[in-house]
């Protein structure tokens, strides 16, 4: 396949042919998501925020600018972030008297908002979310959706009474995120970072790293635990009970959703263009009839009653009735763009009062009469996502591979491109030497499993504290 060999003319292909996202924009890092992308990602969206709501979490909306001041009361944040602010110091042509940036995340704009609303353990929890863009100034090189200086996210932001509290809402946001990729289909691991890579202000943070094919890793969303830093910063207090004053316990999560998109492209896509799992997808179903020369009024009429009659189910669902194209040509078009299901209805259709329903996922036929077409779909659909999940985590099993030593962590990474399991005595300066000897860097230990090491630190031969995943990344 060409997105394993070429996997970046492959991608940008079909970024660009799937309708998805034009990245000429005259702005470097900055792109237009098209008609198709972004109803793709409004989809996301709607699922995501779905769940958020579900667990109590509160919609919002915060202003892009960040006063100065505010970002520099959390000394480690604002040097985590300093190098890729966007500033901004004019209004037409009077200079500003303070200076304003565009939010790189949303910290430094809401905990300042958080202190004024917070005053007692009645107002806690907090749990609030935006779907927004960011902006950062990245200076590696930027590539569409997965390293812009534009991106869109959902970030959520929550206060607790205590460090128990915000330990489940940690454990909440995982399981959030994992029902939403787990409906998408992507395969990941779920990484705790070593301390010297977490957020920039947290105590420790959690991240989500998808395989891409080609062996790079792409972190689509995060979860951290920020303890007390920020409300020590910010002044984020509560009475409690016996009337003493105490900071809140906070944890913030971010979900990457121009980066998914590249994951279901990356992951589940293939040389006909985009596989978009059901859920997501804006047109679930297309019909294209099937026309002859005597039978064309009968088959247009037939089509039309079963566009009505999946259309009435609740299934997104389009009848493509362009008379300039071929068959051959809209079925192309329809592959390209992932449509899950084709229905495909001709004359001998039409007679027998029966459909044609084509798996975008594998192209293959079945027939099936026209009183059971929707009861069709929907198994097809249920079907569709177990393939692709299926797929995703077999291929992620197969690029994981562990290192005996600096030479094969080396092939494994640099030259074989895939994600080295290795034993680590949790050492910074083993940790550099990882990151020379492959190019790539430690990405975390899995929190969902436990894994032990059984083996010294590849690099100093000591006793081996954690088996850490290794890896190139976007």
């Amino acid at each position: 396949m060409k997105k394993f060999k070429n996997f970046s003319k492959w991608f940008d292909e079909i970024l660009f042919n799937a309708d998805i996202l034009d990245n000429r924009y005259p702005v470097k890092g900055f792109a237009v998501y098209k008609a198709w992308g972004f109803r793709i990602i409004k989809n996301i969206i709607e699922i995501l925020e779905e769940r958020l709501n579900e667990t109590g979490h509160i919609p919002m909306l915060f202003p892009v600018v960040i006063p100065e001041d505010a970002f520099a009361k959390e000394s480690e944040h604002i040097k985590g972030f300093s190098s890729e602010v966007f500033w901004i110091t004019h209004a037409g042509d009077r200079e500003l008297d303070k200076k304003l940036l565009l939010r790189p995340t949303s910290e430094t704009a809401i905990y300042p908002m958080f202190a004024l609303w917070i005053r007692s353990h009645a107002d806690l929890p907090l749990k609030v979310y935006q779907s927004v863009a960011v902006y950062r100034y990245e200076t590696k090189a930027t590539r569409p959706l997965l390293r812009m200086r534009e991106f869109l996210w959902n970030e959520a932001h929550t206060a607790h009474k205590s460090w128990e509290e915000a330990e489940r809402q940690v454990a909440e946001a995982v399981e959030i995120y994992n029902s939403v990729f787990k409906r998408l289909g992507l395969s990941y691991l779920v990484l705790r970072r070593p301390d010297f890579d977490k957020f920039a202000g947290a105590v420790y943070s959690i991240a989500f790293d998808a395989w891409n094919p080609d062996g790079r890793v792409n972190q689509i969303g995060t979860v951290h635990n920020l303890g007390e830093n920020f409300a020590k910063a910010f002044e984020i207090t509560y009475e409690d009970l016996d009337g003493s004053h105490k900071n809140v316990f906070q944890t913030c999560y971010g979900f990457g959703l121009s980066r998914v998109v590249a994951a279901i492209i990356a992951q589940h896509s293939d040389d006909h263009g985009l596989i978009l799992p059901p859920d997501i997808a804006p047109i679930q179903v297309v019909i294209v009839p099937i026309l002859y020369k005597g039978a064309t009024h009968e088959v247009n009429a037939y089509a039309r009653e079963v566009y009505e009659i999946i259309k009435s189910s609740g299934i997104r669902v389009h009848l493509d009735t362009d008379e300039d194209k071929t068959p051959g040509e809209k079925f192309y078009y329809w592959e390209m763009l992932g449509a899950p299901v084709r229905v495909e209805v001709g004359p001998r259709d039409q007679r027998e009062r029966k459909v044609t329903l084509v798996k975008r996922v594998d192209l293959k036929r079945i027939v099936v009469p026209l009183e059971d077409t929707v009861t069709a779909i929907k198994d097809l659909f249920n079907e569709i996502i177990r393939v692709l999940e299926e797929r995703s985590s077999s291929t992620l099993k197969e690029i994981i591979v562990d290192a005996e030593d600096q030479s094969s962590l080396s092939d494994i990474v640099k030259l074989n491109r895939r994600i080295a399991r290795v034993c680590w005595c949790e050492g910074v300066e083993c940790a550099e030497k990882i990151r020379e000897a492959s190019g790539g860097e430690i990405r975390g230990y899995r929190i969902d499993v436990e894994e032990k090491p059984e083996k010294p630190c590849i690099i100093c031969g000591r006793e081996a504290k954690r088996i850490v995943y290794v890896a190139r990344a976007y």
